[in-house]
């Protein structure tokens, strides 16, 4: 027992990592989430910030709002299928031996995002509109026996966004706008212990992947940004958007529950460690700023383009703390990278009651390849979108989209606190299908 209280002086090296990993790799790589309207899907998301054809400028553009006549009501539905594949490469335990499991199957979760917009016309020159929408998220689940499993089994991110907004004009051409996000985040995210090796490093009979337990950590919090809008209109048949969507830091709190196996019990006992507690991280989500151009061709053709920075170098790391004084603070650097996203696309009125339109984007990843982990793939990203939408009377119209993501492979050389190194190759693509309904009233 006395070998056993010497070596265990080990365990928050062994640890440190496992537990920070998990609190904070939920969040890797990109997870904006661009689904907001329909139309925009269609165009792959391009010029979103000068369409505004619906009160989904709300979110797009805030100063959109004031191109829209009577009051306006759309609802929209996303379901987005991504397919995360892992290719095995060598991954091995500290020893160099084998890591033991599969290749963790589809770790893709199928999940429907939902938005609400309504817009009201206070007056020729001012009007009010409120978002819900979803602007932050991602989930992904692999095999619990799967090779990766002490780096992340499941990660999700949630969140619900309420956005009162005003706008006005000023001029005849010039506009500009204003929200208030109030947003509620909710995580939830696992991943294994290799307690076999921390129970032989300290003294105990356990050998390397023969004694694995369990860390989950979930946690929720409200926190509130803003954005802002401005829309130039220097003729008819040109619009020029420029939208900014502050910075939010969420500050998650929650449990972590700790699953530990019988045959290590005693390192708990001794440490005072590895007990269910309360933990908390804060989450730094970046702020965007893009800058939108709408052009008509001709009576029937337009085209729309945008540049949009999103500053993920706010992202630099992540601090966990424990309730549990015996739980230390552990600290993982991100490191993640700002982007510049470029996209173009096509609208073509058939007739006055159909419009097609399609459109091309290049999204780089904010993750370089060092920093690549199991929860979320790396890789640059480019999407191509087609939609359409009917009128069938003055009132109502609906929408429909679809955008294919083909994603980079991303490379990936992770080792966990224990050692354990997980070698190979992350394959992703996504397919996102859209339908919205659009009242005026």
């Amino acid at each position: 027992m006395q070998q056993l209280r010497v070596k265990l002086s080990l365990v928050p090296i062994l640890t440190t990592v496992t537990v920070s990993s998990t609190a904070s790799l939920a969040f890797a790589g990109g997870f904006a989430l661009n689904e907001q309207s329909v139309k925009d899907l269609g165009t792959a998301f391009a010029g979103s910030a000068a369409s505004a054809e619906d009160a989904s400028t709300i979110f797009a553009n805030p100063a959109g709002l004031t191109r829209l006549t009577g009051n306006s009501f759309v609802g929209s539905s996303f379901v987005i299928f991504p397919t995360v594949k892992f290719k095995n490469q060598g991954s091995t335990i500290r020893s160099g031996a084998a890591l033991t499991g599969n290749n963790g199957g589809d770790a893709g979760v199928d999940i429907a995002v939902p938005n609400l917009y309504a817009a009201w016309s206070l007056s020729d020159n001012v009007k009010a509109g409120v978002g819900i929408n979803v602007p932050f998220g991602l989930a992904t689940t692999y095999n619990k026996d799967w090779v990766g499993r002490y780096q992340a089994i499941e990660s999700s991110l949630t969140t619900i966004n309420i956005n009162p907004t005003i706008a006005a004009k000023l001029t005849n051409n010039f506009s500009v706008g204003a929200g208030l996000n109030v947003q509620y985040a909710e995580a939830k995210l696992s991943n294994a212990i290799d307690f076999g090796t921390i129970g032989r490093s300290v003294g105990l009979p356990t050998q390397p992947q023969q004694a694995d337990g369990l860390i989950k950590v979930t946690g929720s919090d409200w926190s509130v940004g803003y954005n802002l809008g401005i829309m130039y209109e220097p003729s008819k048949t040109t619009r020029i958007g420029l939208s900014y969507r502050s910075p939010i830091t969420q500050e998650i709190r929650g449990d972590a529950d700790f699953t530990v196996p019988a045959s290590v019990s005693r390192l708990a006992t001794a440490t005072g460690r590895f007990a269910d507690t309360g933990a908390s991280a804060v989450l730094k989500l970046p702020d965007t700023l893009s800058l939108a151009v709408y052009q008509q061709l001709n009576p029937r053709v337009s085209v729309v383009g945008d540049v949009t920075l999103t500053r993920w170098s706010r992202f630099r790391e992540l601090r966990v703390s424990f309730a549990n004084p015996n739980e230390p603070d552990t600290v993982q650097p991100q490191n993640w990278n700002d982007t510049y996203r470029f996209g173009v696309g096509i609208n073509y009125a058939v007739n006055d009651q159909l419009t097609l339109r399609t459109g091309v984007t290049y999204d780089p990843s904010p993750v370089s390849d060092e920093y690549v982990t199991a929860r979320l793939p790396g890789g640059d990203r480019t999407l191509l979108g087609f939609g359409a939408s009917y009128r069938p009377s003055k009132s109502f119209s609906f929408d429909i989209g679809y955008t294919h993501v083909f994603s980079e492979n991303s490379s990936i050389n992770e080792t966990s606190s224990t050692g354990d190194t997980l070698r190979g190759e992350l394959e992703s693509e996504v397919d996102v299908i859209g339908v919205q309904l659009n009242w005026q009233f």
